[in-house]
């Protein structure tokens, strides 16, 4: 078949609100995962140096800041950002619940 498909939601969540799609979907290359962030939530800092992925980060709904190689990157609704695999970078949610698309490939 040359396509899959899932609903996110019922993809079983990791760590809270954190739902890998990579396998549900059958992708070879690219990882994509939707995180569902609560008021407060902070993520654990992390780089993909060993894995080379590079990642795009997109904010579908709520802020957010991310924070990459100590710069503050202040995001909202709609807002997309790239990290290059050697940056380290951590999710800081605001005040209000926020959902992400995240995708990543080497």
């Amino acid at each position: 078949m040359s396509y899959t498909t899932v609903d996110s939601d019922e993809v079983e969540p990791v760590g809270g609100g954190l739902h890998f799609l990579r396998e549900p979907l059958e992708c070879e290359n690219l990882g994509v995962s939707v995180l569902e962030c609560d008021p407060g939530w902070e993520g654990k800092p992390h780089d993909h140096a060993g894995d080379g992925q590079e990642e795009v980060y997109v904010l579908v709904d709520g802020e957010a800041t991310v924070t990459v190689d100590g710069d503050d990157i202040e995001m909202t609704a709609g807002d997309a950002l790239r990290i290059s695999a050697e940056s380290e970078r951590q999710i800081h949610n605001g005040d209000t619940e926020s959902r992400f698309v995240l995708a990543g490939a080497p």
